[in-house]
């Protein structure tokens, strides 16, 4: 019997959901390679430690896995990644979240689903908890960056992930333009290969 074949954790990014545009490009792929159950995508809670609760959750439960985070969720993957020994591909990942999300009080709505939700303060030390202050396995990771993320300085992850596979984009944007030309790397890189498991 052949070994189980990898399966990928998309893990999104701030206040966004599995509605995204990077989420609903990596469905199509998975799709028309008739394995649509290899593709994790779940619907992450505001709160940090809850989020990390469900991610460690659906680890446990997949089997082989790699992992893609996309800004909050890059910096859950890092940690993740790190603990589990995973493979895991970066797209402007947040580095220190917890200097970035201080601006957040009060009601918030999500991006996709509309859905309101209160912004908790105590979330900011919750994240720092979550902080690698050193990647032990720099060859797990994979950066994709672009200069043009207007909502990052894409330096910090430049330099924190100095030793990792990385790649820099001239331009773009944070949501990561073209994303669905990298789609084939990320998946080399992690590991999956997208062939039916029937």
């Amino acid at each position: 019997m052949s070994a189980p074949q990898t399966s990928l954790l998309y893990i999104h990014g701030f206040n966004s959901s599995p509605a995204s545009h990077k989420a609903g490009l990596l469905r199509q792929v998975f799709e028309q390679a008739g394995c649509p159950q290899r593709l994790i995508t779940p619907a992450l809670p505001p709160s940090p430690k809850l989020a990390m609760a469900e991610l460690d959750a659906a680890i446990a439960s997949a089997g082989p896995v790699a992992l893609l985070g996309s800004s909050l969720g890059g910096f859950y993957a890092t940690w993740l990644a790190e603990h589990h020994d995973l493979k895991a591909a970066l797209i402007n990942p947040a580095v220190r979240p917890w200097r970035l999300l201080d601006k957040y009080t009060g009601i918030q709505h999500n991006y996709h689903t509309g859905e309101a939700w209160e912004f908790d303060p105590a979330w900011l030390a919750e994240l720092k908890r979550y902080e690698v202050a050193d990647i032990s396995q720099p060859d797990n990771l994979l950066l994709l960056t672009q200069t043009g993320d207007e909502t990052l300085n894409w330096e910090d992850g430049w330099d924190y992930y100095g030793d990792c596979h990385r790649y820099c984009g001239l331009g773009g944007s944070h949501g990561f333009d073209n994303f669905d030309a990298f789609i084939p790397l990320i998946l080399r890189f992690c590991g999956v290969s997208l062939t039916s498991d029937v």
